[in-house]
């Protein structure tokens, strides 16, 4: 007789928190002796080629309000496009430039990272994307961390061309992933619900 085959059963999904920023950055709360650096403290050292900029902003609740327990990341290419990554088959990075960083917001929802203006990188299907920095946000009551970019409003003929953003656009809401550029400064706001919520990827 045959036997019936014998599957796992799924694992119950559980919500990331109450203390999940917290436990990413132990150093930032001085829990010390876990770690000796939180990672992702910085994003560039000494001798990073490219333009040095500043991307900050709060990460904001369905009503407006800061959310001040969560975690946001990103990650990036390089000057010239090129990604600080094993799947990334191009040579030339940037040994200066990890590509990702990592702080908890504060309490007033704010993130801010030293980082620099990335290049265009190639789209799936040929071309090129426009400049962009992806973000990734975690905090309690989400099972599963959202992911989004921030381009650049200094680059609007590149960004008609982006393909993300394009499908956006057809809804009316690429304007919620566009970071604000003044002088080295880009500012980008994330709001997780609500009218003003910011495009997410399901990614």
């Amino acid at each position: 007789m045959t036997r019936p085959i014998e599957y796992l059963k799924e694992t119950a999904s559980q919500t990331a928190g109450p203390y999940v920023h917290i436990g990413m950055t132990p150093n930032e709360y001085d829990i010390t002796g876990v770690i000796a650096e939180d990672p992702g403290v910085t994003v560039i050292s000494d001798g990073v080629k490219g333009e040095r900029i500043t991307v900050q902003g709060r990460v904001l609740d369905g009503a407006g309000k800061p959310v001040f327990d969560c975690v946001v990341e990103i990650w990036q290419a390089d000057a010239n496009g090129i990604y600080n990554s094993p799947a990334e088959h191009r040579a030339g990075v940037d040994p200066n430039f990890s590509g990702w960083g990592r702080q908890a917001a504060g309490e007033n929802g704010e993130f801010s990272f030293e980082t620099i203006k990335p290049g265009p990188v190639p789209a799936p299907g040929g071309g090129f994307m426009a400049p962009h920095i992806t973000f990734w946000i975690v905090a309690r009551g989400i099972n599963l961390g959202l992911q989004t970019r921030m381009y650049f409003s200094d680059e609007d003929a590149a960004n008609k061309g982006d393909p993300i953003l394009a499908k956006a656009r057809m809804v009316g809401r690429d304007h919620t992933m566009i970071g604000s550029r003044e002088g080295s400064t880009v500012t980008f706001d994330i709001h997780l619900q609500g009218e003003s919520e910011t495009v997410f990827l399901d990614i």
